[in-house]
């Protein structure tokens, strides 16, 4: 066992050896930096295969405009899923939420009570689907897994049901001027700048608040949040409630997208999301999450989308690359979690 340096004596002229104080919070922000730069990194290397490939098309200001409007629905719900993971927990019902939502707030009853009725109806189903996973895994002590699948489930059938399988038109001038180029602010769809607010606000919400550090606290461990005087119960049904909740913003988002409700909406956007969020950095096993990795992955998946479509590749090949993608992600925190 390693003896402690003796202080010097008076007249003594060693050197003390200097003693790192390096913060671990520092340790940690390092990381994060480079991970950001990475993954800057592999979207700039994008940027290029687009403008090589498809320069007329992938670098015109239309295209661009469309990536990240795309991004900006699934955006939505990753930053939810990440609040999520980070917990250590999991929700494969953010789609089949998104897609009831959709429809719900879409049909001939909701559109009566205007653009403001259909905005609320969207963010209040989404809402009421976080509550109740958050009841059945916090209070129902349901593995997070089981109960968010049962969810996904029942909220693709209750949608299949409400749509009869049609498509439901929206009708209100209000919501379907947000989608069109004469709505853009300084050349910036609507979407895009909902999603710029929703990324500000869920940064300052885990790092900046109680609630971001019990969320991680969660998630690192759990029992021992708990005897530190967290009430653990709580802090995941209130997680599963901002998950739901950002599942009817995304939910809204996308009937301004299309103009209409399907019962189809949010195929595989549980998916998507947890493989934007594990690429981002977000730790899969919770006690670590980013907002900003997430934004960047969901940037990186859709301009991966983008540049297959304008190359008339086929989505086989796509899927593919995107679990190759997803692969390496959690092989590269594997390696970085067993040199820490």
């Amino acid at each position: 066992m390693t003896q402690p340096a003796s202080p010097p004596r008076p007249g003594d002229t060693r050197k003390v050896p200097p003693v790192d104080r390096t913060s671990p919070w520092r340790t940690v922000a390092a990381r994060a930096d480079v991970r950001t730069l990475s993954l800057l990194g592999v979207l700039a290397a994008l940027v290029i295969i687009g403008g090589i490939t498809k320069p007329d098309e992938f670098l015109d200001t239309r295209n661009l405009q469309l990536v990240l409007t795309q991004a900006s629905v699934i955006g939505v719900v990753t930053v939810g899923m990440t609040f999520v993971i980070t917990s250590g927990g999991i929700d494969l019902s953010v789609g089949a939420i998104v897609a009831l939502a959709s429809v719900w707030a879409t049909t001939v009853a909701t559109q009566d009570f205007g653009f403001a009725g259909v905005l609320f109806t969207a963010v209040l189903v989404g809402v009421g689907c976080g509550l109740v996973n958050g009841m059945l895994i916090a209070y129902g002590a349901m593995v997070p897994f089981i109960a968010t699948l049962a969810m996904l489930a029942s909220a693709r059938g209750l949608a299949l049901q409400i749509t009869d399988g049609k498509t439901q038109i929206v009708t209100i001038d209000g919501i379907l001027k947000l989608g069109e180029r004469d709505s853009y602010v300084l050349g910036i769809p609507p979407l895009v700048l909902v999603f710029a607010v929703v990324t500000i606000i869920g940064w300052l919400l885990l790092n900046r608040t109680t609630f971001g550090r019990r969320t991680v606290a969660v998630g690192g461990n759990a029992e021992a949040a708990r005897l530190a005087g967290i009430d653990v119960r709580r802090q995941r049904l209130y997680l599963y409630l901002l998950s739901g909740l950002c599942c009817g913003i995304a939910a809204f988002l996308l009937i301004i997208l299309s103009g209409s409700g399907q019962n189809t909406n949010g195929n595989l956007y549980e998916l998507d999301a947890i493989a934007a969020a594990i690429i981002g950095g977000t730790l899969l096993t919770g006690g670590r999450g980013t907002i900003v990795g997430s934004v960047l992955g969901v940037l990186i998946f859709t301009t991966i989308t983008n540049i297959f479509a304008l190359n008339n590749l086929q989505s086989d090949v796509q899927q593919i690359a995107k679990g190759a993608i997803i692969v390496a992600a959690v092989l590269v925190q594997r390696r970085t979690a067993s040199t820490t």
